[in-house]
């Protein structure tokens, strides 16, 4: 299961935010239009099939991992490794100069 989620790509911090307000959005937009079109025609099944188009649509255009989701990804460190030894300050971050407070760590 591992390599499978490993391999998936990375959402950025922007998609996620699009995703979120689609979902709001689409829910409460169809929601509304459900009840005013069934109330108007009083028929029940006429708003329960609006409303399950509408969650249908939203899944569709939200859980899949669409590219207009991903334009700006994040750019995360390269994970720790480990070099000969077991003191703390035998960790390889690959080159990337980490400071805290203006001393540098790692």
């Amino acid at each position: 299961m591992i390599p499978l989620l490993t391999s998936l790509p990375t959402q950025d911090f922007r998609g996620q935010s699009l995703a979120d307000f689609l979902t709001t959005f689409l829910l409460v937009a169809t929601s509304i239009l459900a009840v005013i079109i069934g109330f108007t025609s009083q028929d029940i099944y006429k708003t329960l099939y609006i409303g399950l188009s509408g969650t249908a649509l939203t899944f569709l255009l939200v859980v899949p991992q669409w590219p207009f989701y991903n334009k700006k990804p994040e750019p995360w460190l390269p994970a720790r490794v480990q070099k000969a030894g077991a003191g703390a300050r035998n960790v390889d971050l690959g080159g990337v100069q980490i400071e805290v407070d203006g001393k540098s760590v790692g």
